[in-house]
């Protein structure tokens, strides 16, 4: 059977960054609950923003300076409702995919000084497990025709146009470095290709 999502509510959701209509998806891949953050009429659009932000409970939720998920996220927001339309997909896959508690034990291995990609391969995962499988069906269903991804990642670009998602732009979403990350950053600049600047400067 093919891979299919259902959306089953819609509510409106005003937030810190604006209000947007919240889409809870179901889907035959997985039991997660994945959602669908929507700002303005996007279907039968062209170039329409779009993030796609996989779950970071430390970063997203306690703030975390280790990492720029929770900042990349908002920018993300305040950007999608400063442009009056967008979207917004929360993808429930922590810590690129291998889970929170793996995710806290590469934290300790990057304390004793392995980089972000050192510590998932030492525990046996890639450099990065997600998939954009769920992502690709939320745009379909919401009838979207191409998009500019909100992203600094060039692998999650071609993924998404390998599931025959258009993608006809990029626009970055940087945060500023700070002590606690700056390292993480340079990991994903460099190993990782992901486009950051930030991270370089002293």
């Amino acid at each position: 059977m093919k891979p299919q999502v259902e959306d089953l509510v819609q509510t409106r959701l005003p937030t810190a960054n604006g209000e947007f209509v919240l889409h809870y998806y179901s889907n035959t891949l997985d039991d997660k609950e994945h959602i669908a953050l929507v700002k303005g009429a996007v279907a039968d659009k062209e170039a329409v923003p779009v993030r796609i932000h996989s779950e970071c409970f430390t970063g997203d939720v306690l703030g975390s300076r280790r990492c720029d998920c929770g900042e990349q996220l908002d920018i993300a927001m305040q950007l999608i409702n400063d442009l009056g339309y967008g979207v917004l997909i929360y993808l429930r896959q922590e810590g690129r995919g291998i889970g929170l508690l793996k995710k806290l034990q590469a934290y300790n291995l990057q304390d004793s000084g392995m980089d972000t990609v050192d510590a998932n391969l030492h525990l046996g995962y890639l450099a990065d497990e997600r998939e954009y499988n769920i992502a690709a069906l939320i745009l379909n269903d919401l009838k979207i025709k191409s998009v500019q991804m909100l992203t600094n990642n060039p692998d999650k670009i071609d993924a998404l146009e390998k599931l025959g998602v258009k993608v006809v732009g990029r626009v970055p979403v940087e945060s500023v470095a700070n002590d606690d990350n700056r390292g993480y950053l340079k990991t994903k600049a460099k190993k990782m290709a992901h486009m950051l600047f930030e991270p370089n400067k002293k």
